[in-house]
């Protein structure tokens, strides 16, 4: 939805129309003024801020776009790009969807981040099993892939691969990128740098406070506890959504 305001401005007695569309950021009085030099009326469009949603009368089961509750957050969704492990853009577009419960436990988590002058970045969230089943195809190793028959907390809604990047997006040095098989990303390797060792602590720790849990083999990866029996999913999100 966009908010129409029309502003016309009669310079020399000679109006020419110009639509101009007012980008995020842009200055108001600016825009307004650059159009009385060129001597020309202006319908300037100015778009709504995004009205965030509520959690009022939405079932923890149900699955939600975490955009749509949040504004909190920054995204890196490797699966939407072919800078992954598989090489390949496996989803028709970035988002990230969680069940309810879910992004409850995220919001609050990124919450207490925030106090610390950081928040989370996503790399992954709920994931179709479909796409499972590629993972498999290619790295068999349930150390690092769910059998997709078993199926993930990924394919639950409540699964979410992560780090953490400061206020102006620096990410936080992990000591290895997003989906690197090998001891470097494990959580019991201890011979890496102080900075790492801490910048995972706080990770994790902030995480396991607010319900979640993590695996030994990956430094990214937390799993809701309560979602570990809920229903394996598998359907696609539209790519239609205004961001």
């Amino acid at each position: 939805m966009r908010v129409l305001a029309i502003l016309c401005f009669c310079v020399f007695f000679s109006c020419k129309e110009k639509v101009k569309e007012v980008k995020p950021g842009e200055n108001l009085k600016t825009a307004i003024a650059d159009s009385i030099k060129e001597e020309k009326s202006i319908s300037i469009i100015i778009p709504e801020e995004q009205k965030l949603k509520t959690f009022s009368g939405v079932a923890d089961s149900t699955f939600i776009r975490l955009a749509d509750y949040s504004n909190d957050f920054a995204y890196d969704m490797r699966y939407a790009t072919e800078n992954n492990f598989l090489k390949a853009k496996v989803y028709d577009c970035a988002e990230c969807y969680t069940r309810a419960k879910t992004a409850k436990a995220l919001i609050a988590a990124n919450k207490e981040f925030l106090k610390n002058g950081v928040k989370i970045k996503f790399y992954d969230c709920y994931r179709p099993n479909s796409v499972q089943y590629k993972m498999w195809k290619i790295v068999p190793n349930p150390q690092y892939v769910a059998n997709p028959k078993k199926g993930s907390i990924h394919n639950k809604g409540g699964a979410v691969d992560i780090t953490l990047v400061t206020l102006n997006g620096k990410e936080l040095d992990m000591g290895t990128d997003f989906d690197f098989f090998g001891k470097r990303a494990y959580h019991d390797n201890l011979d890496l740098p102080k900075e790492i060792l801490d910048n995972r602590k706080l990770l994790k720790e902030t995480m396991e406070k607010h319900g979640f849990w993590s695996i030994r083999t990956e430094w990214w990866h937390y799993n809701l506890g309560s979602a570990s029996n809920d229903k394996i999913a598998n359907f696609k999100w539209d790519c239609n959504e205004v961001h």
